[in-house]
């Protein structure tokens, strides 16, 4: 089946000047019908696929995949303390596909004090848009004005779904997408639906996790992992530490090697959600 989307990349600066890359999505080419048919096949493929998945990484990919049939290139998963600190749960860590420019730029600027998502998050059980919070008159310039610079550095318009727990923690599934296209609400439910069952199988992993062994990581190993958790790059890493980029990836290459996962990203997920480091 054909999926009801078309996804071009290109080239462009940022607005630090720094070459990122650019997510266009050409409109579906479907009746509405059609689309809405293709939409519920692909939710229930995602359902399917969480049944048998293994591993955080993979659950995401499923995640990002069906994200893109709604036009959205990025996602971000974020779960925060009961207390409403909004510090992430130990075994819960951030898992987030956003630009790197806007992921530097948000911890620079400290927008998690004053992040309009979170606020509205904490009061509603419900998904909703970027554009009810930017509109809401309750709204403040401050928190309209980080709306206004996450869409200059590419995420212009989104949903938002809050995931509330019984133990009074919760968690915060973004969609965000390179356009201001209208959103209809069915595509609202079906984004729900996978961000609900995305959250509770990362409360699967979590539990199962407590029963694994946690492989031994040497001092500059958890340096390493914990300023890849924090969004860093290499270089910068390099940089904090005073080793070179390379010195860093061979570190990161024996942690993914001890971890048996592919990437980076899902290496800090696991040094996290096993209790070796702390954000």
């Amino acid at each position: 089946m054909e999926r009801p989307r078309t996804i071009a990349f290109s080239q462009a600066r940022g607005p630090t000047g720094r070459v990122s890359q650019q997510v266009s999505c050409a409109p579906p080419m479907h009746s509405p019908e059609s689309a809405k048919e293709a939409f519920a096949v692909e939710l229930a493929r995602f359902l399917d696929q969480t049944d048998g998945v293994a591993k955080s990484g993979q659950l995401f990919e499923s995640l990002s995949a069906f994200a893109l049939n709604f036009e959205f290139p990025w996602i971000a998963y974020r779960p925060y303390a009961a207390d409403h600190t909004f510090k992430p749960l130990r075994r819960n860590p951030a898992i987030v596909s956003y630009p790197d420019e806007w992921q530097e730029h948000y911890v620079k600027m400290g927008y998690d004090r004053i992040d309009p998502i979170i606020k509205k998050s904490r009061k509603q059980a419900r998904a909703f848009r970027w554009t009810e919070v930017y509109d809401d008159v309750s709204t403040t310039e401050v928190e309209r004005r980080f709306f206004d610079e996450a869409a200059a550095f590419g995420l212009k318009s989104g949903v938002s779904v809050p995931l509330h727990g019984p133990d009074g923690g919760f968690a915060i599934m973004n969609f965000a997408r390179p356009s201001y296209l209208h959103l209809q609400n069915k595509t609202i439910t079906y984004l729900q639906f996978a961000a609900i069952q995305f959250h509770l199988t990362v409360a699967e992993f979590a539990n199962r996790s407590d029963l694994t062994k946690s492989p031994t990581l040497s001092p500059r190993e958890r340096e390493c992992i914990l300023w890849v958790a924090r969004g860093k790059s290499s270089w910068d890493i390099g940089r904090i530490l005073n080793i070179s980029a390379n010195t860093v990836n061979f570190h990161i290459k024996n942690i993914t090697r001890k971890f048996d996962v592919t990437n980076r990203t899902v290496a800090a997920l696991k040094a996290v959600s096993l209790g070796i480091i702390e954000l």
